[in-house]
């Protein structure tokens, strides 16, 4: 095996390694490229070391240091070649030339080609008309990972707005590619899917020390959205001060406006470099963290002042579809009532909000003292006001009877946290619904999963 005009050879993967210069420059080649990494100069397979660990560098550098996003234009894969196993980086040629490093941006530093066997600089004349002639691509003509995909939280979710979705919705909510394909919309709305969301707890104020570490993914991302907003208002704890006739609570922050921030980490991530936000809670702070800077061509002052631009359109209409959502900013504008431009690190690549835990020397300025009985009203009105939504419930109950399909609405209620009364309206909803059906008696019969 030599090397040609479509394939190179690396001895092993090093810091030293540009290889984010070699996948740019077959990227940008008409005919894309093969990097085999654990070959000598010579074509001699020598083998690599840690095979997993170079991989996951690999796939890392390749997603964080190259625009436009390579999402789905490149594998890496293990191939064995005279008995040794080597790591193969297969790189398609994109749509969206040039493609660049991240660092350098669009200039002859960021931009290569191929050239014989080599990666050349890319002229800046080439650069600009490759940029003039370039086809922006979105997340609804990415092919999904999957084409067996369900989506019967979607439609529970749409049910609990008293929205149907009839045999046309993949096509009618954009999650087809023109191909006819379910696109990466698609695969992020489907019942199963590999994006994992977590919820990270430490003991301390930075990550030395990791107490929990909650998983909400491999769903539909509503599912997940639902599921990390529940965590988080679980994790809201209050603290009251009493001083007769008097009581004020003050809980770690304004649940409202982090229902509002998990759900824009949701909507306007970044998803082409498969990095999913995440969600970390420290002792005396809370951070949310999303991947993809500002969307192109949005200031930070419009940011605050609740101009939307959003980077997925059609992840921002299903979420606004379920009430999950605005596409006016009115999100923002609540979020900055409570919260000040201070709390927002805007990054190349990130946007992440740190929320300082309220305490009782630091609340905000309208907050004042409340009677017991004013107090106790307010108590009710925010249990009700952030009580999981009905939508959520369905799904988890939908999930209890696939696995025990003679469970007791007694026990549904005790899973879920609700009443029992309430686990009968949701039962009938689905029923009504046409997701479940009930088989036999109420004693020793069971549910049935129709759809």
């Amino acid at each position: 095996m030599t090397e040609t005009s479509r394939i190179e050879f690396k001895r092993e993967l090093t810091r030293d390694l540009d290889i984010e210069k070699e996948v740019v420059a077959f990227l940008n080649y008409r005919e894309g490229g093969i990097i085999y990494i654990g070959i000598d100069d010579n074509g001699k397979p020598i083998g690599v070391k840690d095979i997993d660990g170079d991989m996951l560098k690999i796939k890392d550098r390749i997603r964080m240091g190259i625009s436009p996003s390579p999402m789905g234009l490149f594998d890496v894969t293990v191939e064995t070649i005279e008995d040794v196993p080597i790591i193969k980086v297969f790189v398609a040629s994109g749509s969206e030339k040039p493609y660049y490093k991240t660092k350098y941006g669009l200039s002859e530093r960021g931009c290569f080609v191929r050239v014989g066997t080599a990666a050349e600089p890319m002229p800046m004349s080439m650069i600009d008309d490759l940029y003039s002639h370039r086809t922006h691509i979105s997340l609804r003509n990415i092919p999904s990972p999957r084409q067996d995909l369900t989506f019967q939280q979607l439609q529970i979710y749409y049910q609990s707005r008293f929205k149907a979705l009839d045999a046309n919705f993949a096509k009618s909510l954009l999650l087809l590619t023109d191909e006819g394909k379910y696109n990466y919309v698609a695969y992020l709305f489907a019942d199963e899917n590999d994006v994992s969301f977590k919820v990270a707890k430490y003991a301390g104020t930075d990550r030395d020390e990791l107490i929990a570490n909650n998983e909400y993914g491999y769903c539909c991302i509503l599912k997940a959205a639902d599921a990390v907003v529940e965590r988080l208002r679980i994790e809201n704890v209050v603290s009251t001060r009493k001083t007769y006739p008097y009581r004020q609570d003050t809980p770690l922050w304004d649940n409202d406006s982090i229902r509002e921030l998990v759900f824009n980490a949701f909507i306007h991530n970044d998803y082409f470099r498969e990095v999913p936000p995440k969600f970390e809670i420290f002792s005396d702070h809370l951070e949310i963290t999303s991947t993809g800077g500002l969307p192109s061509g949005l200031l930070q002052e419009e940011f605050f002042q609740g101009v939307s631009v959003p980077r997925n359109k059609e992840i921002m209409r299903i979420f606004r579809d379920v009430q999950m959502g605005e596409s006016l900013g009115s999100g923002m504008r609540l979020v900055m009532k409570h919260y000040s431009e201070d709390n927002f690190v805007f990054l190349p690549h990130f946007i992440r909000v740190n929320i300082t835990y309220s305490t009782q020397k630091n609340t905000q300025k309208n907050t004042q003292k409340t009677t017991q009985k004013d107090s106790t009203q307010k108590d009710s009105t925010q249990k009700r006001k952030y009580n999981t939504s009905a939508a959520y419930i369905k799904v988890r109950m939908m999930e209890l009877l696939r696995v025990d399909p003679t469970i007791t609405r007694k026990r549904i209620a005790e899973t879920l946290g609700i009443t029992e009364d309430s686990a009968k309206w949701h039962l009938q909803t689905l029923q009504e619904a046409g997701f479940v059906r009930r088989v036999g008696p109420d004693k020793g019969g069971h549910w049935e999963i129709t759809k």
